[in-house]
């Protein structure tokens, strides 16, 4: 019994792991502490820095509870998807109660670190993103309206508000730019991946715009929310949170994505919806990392 529970522990381990979604989490924790950084002027002091670090675990909880949650309304659309089939909840390898308190326990662990050692709002906010993307996203939303991603965004931009939130113990102009960029941000991001995972949501039968309005209206949707984020990345330096150290890269990373994305809507391939993609990433990463060198170096 012994050796059976030494060896299964590891691969179980991995499986809660995959619940919560390590990569999409990275990048919540990372805009969270962008959000953080900028509420704090100049260097933190070392209190600040245990708070931020604090304040990330906590958000890191709850977002991986969110995500485990997910796993468990849509384990039957992902085992008929490529992307996501491989999901321990899809393959039948963790039950849905287990999963659930997997889930419970994250999100009141994470729930209790913001509300006694960062504050209230933070606690709150952070709640009411995971209701957000658990229920109104995953369980109404997506399931029901193409334009999901358009809504359901709200909860995937609230990670660099609920970081100001931790530092400030408010929501501040500032916040609310960074989260209109995230908000911007996420159609043409996942539009691009909709392209060429097409057919994989339409064998799961969820409405998402490619499978709705077809190829072409959707490259042509994705370019006018480019356009419109282009607009939005620039609002940092006109309302001065930035100097040109960040306008730069805004400008150049703005004017490739406007260019995938044109040359999406022009020329489609699989290939390059998948570069668009890619590239949307390393948009959103190296404009939040032009944003923290741009605190501190100017």
């Amino acid at each position: 019994m012994t050796a059976n529970v030494s060896t299964d522990m590891p691969s179980v381990l991995r499986q809660f792991h995959a619940l919560t979604k390590p990569r999409v989490i990275q990048l919540i924790v990372f805009c969270a502490l962008i959000g953080m950084v900028l509420a704090v002027p100049g260097v933190p002091t070392w209190p600040q820095v245990g708070l931020a670090a604090l304040a990330c675990l906590g958000i890191y909880l709850v977002a991986g509870a969110a995500a485990a949650f997910n796993c468990i309304v849509e384990k039957g659309i992902d085992a008929k998807m490529k992307r996501t089939s491989w999901r321990p909840t899809a393959r039948g390898e963790l039950s849905d109660m287990r999963t659930l308190i997997f889930s419970a326990v994250l999100c009141i662990a994470g729930s209790v670190i913001l509300y006694v050692w960062i504050n209230p709002l933070t606690m709150w906010l952070t709640f009411a993103t995971f209701v957000g993307y658990a229920v109104i996203y995953t369980v109404i939303l997506k399931p029901l309206t193409p334009q999901n991603i358009v809504i359901g965004g709200a909860s995937g931009a609230m990670p660099p508000v609920l970081g100001w939130a931790a530092m400030r113990g408010d929501v501040g102009p500032e916040a609310i730019i960074l989260f209109l960029i995230i908000f911007l941000w996420t159609p043409p991001h996942f539009w691009a991946l909709a392209l060429y995972r097409v057919e994989d949501y339409r064998k799961s039968g969820l409405p998402m715009l490619p499978v709705t309005h077809g190829s072409e209206f959707t490259r042509l949707q994705i370019l006018l929310y480019t356009l419109i984020l282009f607009a939005a990345c620039l609002l940092p330096f006109v309302y001065g949170m930035s100097s040109w150290l960040y306008l730069a890269t805004a400008v150049v990373l703005s004017v490739g994505f406007c260019w995938y994305a044109w040359r999406l809507l022009r020329n489609y391939s699989d290939q390059l919806a998948r570069e668009t993609f890619r590239f949307s990433l390393i948009h959103l990463s190296a404009l939040f990392a032009a944003l923290l060198l741009d605190h501190y170096l100017l």
